[in-house]
């Protein structure tokens, strides 16, 4: 599907927005579900990821096909190797073939299970015979994704003698870290994080209880994005968000009132209004710990004509798609100066921005909404819009919503 996104009548916005349940909660909640039957699930992400992720869950033998949720694979991977009687083959699309799991394989493999390669050695598709795992004490590389520790950690409590995590080198994405674990205390699963050392103790019941999922931070900074690039005197309200949260993309906060926006917590959802011209000329940000927010503040810099320089991006070039390499391209199209690197992002502010540039999206639903924003700014089309889906199926409504022209071409 391709959409042809056109100038909203006016760039004075003011709207109300519902979004659904964060998908990282989301499938960190599914997991404990699985693992523990008595808990309830509230606001859960209407996401493809997260069906994938439910659905899953469910089956005990055979081919399990995640597609392109990297969360899902990561996750279902920890699960089925503690899983005694389920055998499964684990795989995915053609780019989740591409994305590497051996660190996550060979930690497993470590603690006792059973997982091999059913083609190439490091990547899906992998053929996992779930066992009774009661070694307790594993190493892994602290800078890799925060997915794969996750995974370990949410499956931990559930392992004969619980675990313990030894993370060498510089941890990243650490706030991800925080949420799983956050989500163990809730549920009384004793837990400790003391500089590279993390353990896990043994639980085998929780108290039966409903676990409120926070709508999706990730999916919140296209809209910071939109506010961002309106006049003056705009504002949109989501639901349902808090301030301490422990989504680590809650830094968008922060990180646009550089850009004008400024953020009103209310009981139960935030406002964001746009208050003033942005206040930097060049944005400089590590984004180590909320990478998947990098796009849209480089589109949002793009079209407010900054310069910016973020680093910390390495995860991204495993993600959906090279999303660096992606930006890269997409943005020159519409006249971008920009310069990426193998972990950072350097923007120079321009003048121009090229109207009815077609954004392809390579299959990574990111891609696709951090460009939607410039609608405020120009014409645009969208090549395959309907990946979205992947996390926020009701994104291109919103959009129309907010009076940008959303045309299926």
């Amino acid at each position: 599907m391709k959409l042809h996104l056109t100038l909203p009548q006016s760039n004075l916005i003011k709207e109300a927005i519902k979004v659904t349940g964060s998908k990282s909660e989301s499938n960190r909640m599914l997991l404990l579900q699985a693992l523990y039957p008595n808990l309830e699930i509230d606001n859960i992400s209407n996401s493809d990821d997260a069906q994938v992720m439910a659905k899953g869950l469910k089956i005990a033998s055979g081919v399990v096909d995640i597609h392109h949720a990297g969360t899902a694979m990561r996750f279902l991977t920890a699960y089925f190797a503690s899983q005694e009687g389920k055998e499964v083959v684990l795989t995915g699309s053609q780019r989740m073939t591409e994305r590497p799991i051996g660190v996550l394989v060979d930690a497993l493999n470590a603690l006792g299970a059973e997982i091999t390669y059913e083609k190439n050695v490091g990547y899906p598709p992998l053929k996992i015979k779930g066992k009774k795992l009661s070694d307790q004490k594993v190493s892994l590389p602290a800078d890799i994704s925060s997915q794969y520790i996750s995974a370990l950690l949410l499956n931990a409590a559930k392992l004969e003698n619980g675990l313990e995590l030894a993370l060498v080198g510089k941890i990243t994405s650490v706030p991800y870290i925080k949420m799983t674990l956050a989500l163990l205390t809730q549920l009384k699963i004793e837990n400790y994080f003391e500089g590279n050392s993390i353990k896990v103790f043994p639980k085998k019941e929780v108290k039966t209880q409903t676990l409120v999922v926070e709508s999706d931070w990730s999916s919140a900074s296209y809209f910071y994005s939109i506010v961002a690039l309106s006049e003056i005197g705009s504002q949109i309200s989501l639901s349902s968000y808090k301030e301490n949260s422990l989504q680590g993309d809650s830094v968008l906060s922060e990180i646009y009132t550089s850009f004008g926006v400024e953020t009103v917590y209310q009981e139960n959802s935030i406002i964001l209004k746009k208050i003033a011209k942005p206040t930097v000329e060049n944005l400089e940000w590590d984004l180590a710990n909320a990478p998947d927010i990098a796009q849209t503040i480089a589109v949002t810099c793009f079209g407010l004509q900054m310069s910016c320089y973020l680093i910390g991006l390495h995860t991204l070039k495993i993600k959906e798609t090279d999303r660096l390499e992606a930006l890269d391209v997409e943005l020159s199209k519409l006249g971008a100066a920009i310069t990426v690197t193998d972990k950072t992002l350097t923007l120079k502010a321009t003048t121009a921005i090229h109207a009815d540039v077609a954004i392809d999206t390579y299959n990574d639903h990111r891609m696709a909404m951090a460009f939607a924003p410039l609608a405020l700014k120009t014409t645009i089309f969208i090549n395959n819009a309907e990946v979205v889906s992947k996390s926020f199926p009701d994104f291109w409504r919103d959009m129309a919503t907010l009076g940008i022209g959303v045309q299926e071409q």
